[in-house]
């Protein structure tokens, strides 16, 4: 048979769609053509699938016309995950495998010159895809890439070391592999094919512990109230006075991941090819340099890749420095910290990729970083401290529920001070609250929209005319109003209200203080 279909998939953003790569041999003047909207690396798995089938003691047909489609032909492809696909439909093209035992398999894995198997980024999301779309098939990948595919539940993932690993399966009844000298050396070991499944339980997640950080009581208040209710935050303080610290503690916060949630951060960190096996679990934490560019924030390229507020989903996204990122990146987080998700469109064409992190910021109140200090005179001029504060934008800060001041601590509270409240108990109120919220409304407070809030969030008569006060007198928007609700909300889940009293919303009205100048 000169015409062999071998099934892949192609990612394009959390979307893994079907791609069937079409081989066909025929007579004429010997060459190897691939086609199908390929990008570079994939038109170079023309020279890596040659060397490997040649150098697995298979067959390659130097003397025939090859040419490769990889349908539909309107669908980007990129990287070297169609390698292996290619390489089987050549063999089955040319009568070394058997084309019907393909049936029911997809593959992808990037093959070395010596036929070795090396793994793919997006396996995850390959698996998931098929578990969401309720497709029913077995998924061949390397060895590494076959781990993370089967964290994905009811997947059937094989996992395989070698090309002649996946040959032998395929393979025609009573035939057998070269035996030649030189390719019993290359043969793998016959352990090289096998079926992965999960890990029975997964690791404790590590995080860092809140104990570890002396003082500060109203910052780890804040923290607890963020972490409880889904809210994002800005930590204002003098350099050194543990904003950074506190930040990198907050993940440890939130409640345990969902086995769906983690499923989806993984799926992410898979596409951009940082998923670690480590961090199954584990909420993400982002934290990217004030140099990073919007893409570099948001997503992009060709065809696109998630960004960095990508990879923080369902996690925490750090920004140390906030007024030092480019404006553009700043103003590019407003969209998403709304809906929760980012769209990024292309001329031919767009992904979506999900967003749900929460925003950890920190600065200084001034150039200098010591405006309020009690510690050093600040030395910035009334026109300096007013440019550096307005680098961020009106629109960005009305999204940001919490603003808090972090003052420095004294050298005598950092040494004598025993450790602070460890983060497994203030946890374990966060878990409390957030049940309270699910239960009531289906989803975190943060999450809220204007009927919900009104529904929800209901005020006594003594806290609806304090709100009116306190928005009236500091000048809030319609948004400023209903996130302070909201974090209002949070509070009394804390407390364990079944509603907002007045001290709820006193305490959600000095988390939204203007920066001072």
């Amino acid at each position: 048979m000169s015409l062999s279909l071998v099934q892949s998939r192609a990612l394009l953003g959390l979307e893994a769609a079907s791609v069937t790569v079409e081989v066909h041999l025929a007579n004429g003047l010997p060459s190897f053509t691939l086609v199908g909207l390929a990008e570079t690396e994939v038109k170079e798995a023309r020279e890596r699938v040659r060397s490997a089938i040649q150098n697995a003691g298979l067959e390659f047909p130097n003397n025939k016309k090859i040419v490769v489609n990889l349908a539909p032909a309107d669908l980007p492809k990129d990287s070297g995950r169609f390698d292996l696909p290619i390489a089987l439909g050549i063999l089955a093209a040319s009568g070394q495998i058997q084309p019907a035992l393909l049936a029911g398999h997809e593959f992808a894995g990037e093959l070395s010159l010596s036929g070795e198997l090396r793994p793919v980024r997006g396996a995850l999301a390959m698996a998931l895809a098929l578990h969401t779309r309720g497709i029913a098939t077995r998924l061949v990948l390397p060895a590494a890439s076959a781990q993370e595919a089967a964290l994905v539940p009811g997947s059937e993932v094989y996992g395989a070391r070698h090309l002649l690993d996946v040959v032998q399966r395929f393979m025609p009844e009573g035939a057998a592999l070269p035996q030649g000298e030189e390719q019993q050396q290359q043969q793998p070991a016959t352990d090289g094919w096998a079926r992965v499944h999960a890990a029975a339980a997964a690791p404790a997640p590590l995080y860092a512990d809140l104990a570890d950080v002396k003082g500060h009581a109203g910052a780890k208040r804040a923290l607890e109230i963020a972490a409880a209710g889904g809210h994002s935050l800005l930590m204002v303080g003098e350099p050194g006075s543990g904003k950074s610290m506190l930040a990198q503690r907050f993940a440890g916060l939130l409640p345990p991941m969902s086995v769906d949630e983690a499923l989806e951060s993984a799926a992410v960190a898979s596409l951009a090819g940082s998923f670690s096996a480590a961090r199954w679990m584990n909420r993400p934490t982002s934290a990217p340099h004030h140099t990073s560019s919007a893409v570099a924030l948001v997503g992009g390229g060709s065809p696109p890749r998630p960004g960095e507020i990508s990879q923080a989903h369902h996690g925490v996204l750090l920004h140390h420095e906030f007024p030092e990122f480019a404006r553009s990146a700043l103003e590019a987080l407003r969209e998403p910290l709304e809906t929760g998700t980012i769209t990024i469109a292309r001329a031919a064409r767009r992904a979506e990729f999900p967003t749900r992190f929460q925003l950890v910021a920190a600065m200084n109140p001034c150039p200098c970083g010591y405006l309020g200090s009690t510690l050093k005179a600040c030395r910035c001029t009334p026109d300096q401290i007013s440019r550096y504060q307005a680098k961020l934008s009106g629109p960005l800060l009305d999204r940001i529920d919490l603003h808090i001041e972090v003052p420095a601590v004294s050298a005598q509270q950092l040494i004598d001070a025993p450790p602070g409240e460890s983060t497994a108990s203030i946890r374990a109120r966060v878990v409390a609250a957030r049940e309270f919220a699910l239960q009531r409304q289906g989803g975190p407070n943060q999450a809220l929209q204007a009927g919900a809030i009104d529904k929800h969030a209901a005020l006594d008569d003594a806290a609806r005319k304090f709100v009116y006060n306190a928005a009236a007198k500091l000048g809030w928007s319609a948004r400023s109003t209903h996130r302070a609700l909201k974090v209002a909300r949070t509070v009394a889940d804390l407390a364990g209200a079944e509603s907002v009293g007045v001290v709820h919303v006193a305490e959600a009205v000095q988390y939204r203080r203007a920066l001072r100048n």
